[in-house]
Order: C-alpha cells, then sequence, then structure tokens
C-alpha cells in the first residue's frame, strides 16, 4: 500500500482525528545505526530538492513520484543504503552505477559522511527532468503480454457450448 507522507501528517495533525504513524518515519525507526543517519540525511537532500514531488511508501521503501512515475528512491539493508534513480543510466554521471535490465541507476552508502549533497542534488535535478515514462513502458507490455494471451486462448479449439477443449491425458 502506498502512503503520501503529506496526507499521514495532516491527519495527525487534525484536532479529534486518531493517532496515525507517519510510513517514512516508522521506515527510519527500523533502520539500524548508521543507516538511520544515512537515510535522515537523503531524506533532507530529496525532501528539498524535489519539493513538488509526491514521497510514497511503495514496496516498502521509501519512493518519490513525479506524476505517476517513481524518479528516486533508497532502501536500506543490513551492510549500506542504497539511493536508486529510476532513470540513472540516462543521467551520464559516473557515481551511479546501472541496475538491471532497465534504466535504472544506484549508489550505495555505508556512513552518512560519504554522501556528496552537491552530487545528490545535481542528480536529483536531473530526475526530476529526465523522466522515465515507467508506467507507460510497463502499461505497453502489460496490453501486448494481454493481446497475445486473447490471441492464444481465440486460436485455441472450442467445443460446441464455446468452452476451450479440455486437455487430454497422454495414453500410455
Amino acid at each position: 500500500m502506498a502512503t503520501s507522507t503529506r496526507a499521514s501528517s495532516k491527519a495527525a495533525a487534525a484536532p479529534g482525528a486518531a493517532a496515525q504513524t507517519d510510513p517514512l518515519a516508522d521506515y527510519v525507526a527500523r533502520a539500524p545505526e548508521p543507516q538511520a543517519a544515512i537515510c535522515r540525511q537523503l531524506h533532507g537532500i530529496i525532501h528539498d530538492t524535489l519539493s513538488g514531488a509526491a514521497c510514497k511508501v511503495w514496496h516498502g521503501s521509501p519512493v518519490w513520484f513525479i506524476g505517476d512515475n517513481p524518479v528516486v528512491g533508497y532502501n536500506y539493508t543490513a551492510k549500506c543504503v542504497k539511493l536508486l534513480f529510476w532513470n540513472g543510466q540516462e543521467f551520464g554521471e559516473p557515481g551511479l552505477v546501472a541496475l538491471g535490465k532497465f534504466k535504472a541507476a544506484q549508489i550505495q552508502y555505508t556512513d552518512p559522511a560519504q554522501i556528496d549533497p552537491a552530487s545528490v542534488r545535481r542528480w536529483l535535478k536531473k530526475s526530476s527532468t529526465q523522466i522515465w515514462d515507467y508506467q507507460q513502458h510497463f502499461c505497453s507490455h502489460v496490453q501486448a503480454r494481454s493481446a497475445k494471451s486473447k490471441a492464444t486462448r481465440a486460436a485455441k479449439p472450442k467445443t460446441r457450448d464455446g468452452a476451450a477443449t479440455p486437455k487430454r491425458k497422454p495414453s500410455r
């Protein structure tokens, strides 16, 4: 479930409203040190630089979206914090390492002193203008897969009532 930090903090501040927790604060609270300090520092830089982006906990990690497209996020592991840019391979930045078969790139931090705020801000500015249309990419793949599946089902032999012919067990 994706939760917006703005919505949760407004609800928590409303008089008479039931107490709600901030999912981002909960995420950082679960992180061990020094990962928690790294997360706090990255969160501050991202929040200040991408002030118009919506931040949500998505697939268990904080992710900032511009429109429907994720642009940056981070997650902690037992050994480090990974800062991921969904279109990072397009930035042409030597500090980012390509990740996966799409356009993502990341950098890993094991200590807050490793974070170069100027570099992170530069990458964030690129992420806000060089947006990979994640939603369109996956929507077109889902539509293509659905069309292929429909074509396959249509090609299967049918019984008189229109149901697909049941598979026969091989004879021995």
